[in-house]
């Protein structure tokens, strides 16, 4: 699966961005430079002038890919679920069992991520601590219906809706299964996030993980 994925593009709204990161060296340098800063100092601190002094260029350099932060971040965000999405499809193609193809699906959305070393300048534990604490800023804004529309979360519900598939396809009358799914993949951020800091009110813990609730939870799929 990682020399599958080594020769395929991820594919990002053009919408999102001015000018394609991934078609020049700077660009590809703001992308890996803005996660590390984005993961040091935290989406709301962060901004293209300290983005700039990171890398060595002019705030206004970083203008010419994003016209905001906000689209870095929504840019981001679309990278990580597309490389999720074709996780997905490569690691279920060939399972028959319909039960075994979700297990796999949730584990590959809930778990713990690490790098994946056939992206060079993507540190994908970093971006997926970012998608963890950062994500919801994505949408959680008054502009996201209308953002929404231009096709900006397309591809996170596109992960969603395999999810809802593979629910349907192992029972047809389950009456949630898009409640469900996107509470899958939503909910797993949420309990990643308050495992680490408010440990009182989950259940997970470095002995039991959120692929483990939500694996166990999928048993009640077919009840």
């Amino acid at each position: 699966m990682k020399t599958l994925l080594a020769n395929i593009k991820i594919q990002v709204n053009p919408k999102i961005y001015i000018k394609d990161p991934e078609t020049s060296a700077l660009g590809r340098k703001i992308i890996k430079e803005s996660i590390a800063l984005m993961d040091d100092i935290g989406f709301d601190g962060f901004t293209f002038k300290k983005l700039g002094e990171r890398i060595g260029s002019n705030e206004s350099s970083i203008y010419r890919y994003f016209e905001n932060k906000h689209k870095l971040l929504v840019y981001l965000s679309s990278w990580y679920w597309s490389w999720m999405e074709y996780r997905i499809v490569f690691a279920t193609a060939n399972i028959a069992d319909p039960s075994e193809k979700l297990r796999k699906a949730i584990t590959l959305v809930t778990e713990k991520i690490k790098d994946d070393a056939t992206t060079d300048y993507i540190d994908e534990s970093v971006l997926n601590r970012i998608i963890i604490a950062e994500f919801t800023k994505t949408f959680l804004t008054k502009e996201v219906d209308e953002e929404n529309k231009e096709g900006f979360f397309l591809i996170y519900k596109r992960v969603v809706n395999r999810i809802v598939d593979m629910i349907t396809e192992i029972n047809p009358d389950f009456p949630y299964p898009k409640s469900f799914a996107s509470g899958i993949v939503e909910g797993s951020l949420h309990q990643h996030f308050i495992k680490d800091h408010f440990k009182t009110i989950t259940d997970c813990s470095e002995k039991v993980s959120p692929t483990d609730f939500y694996l166990h939870l999928a048993t009640f799929i077919t009840k």
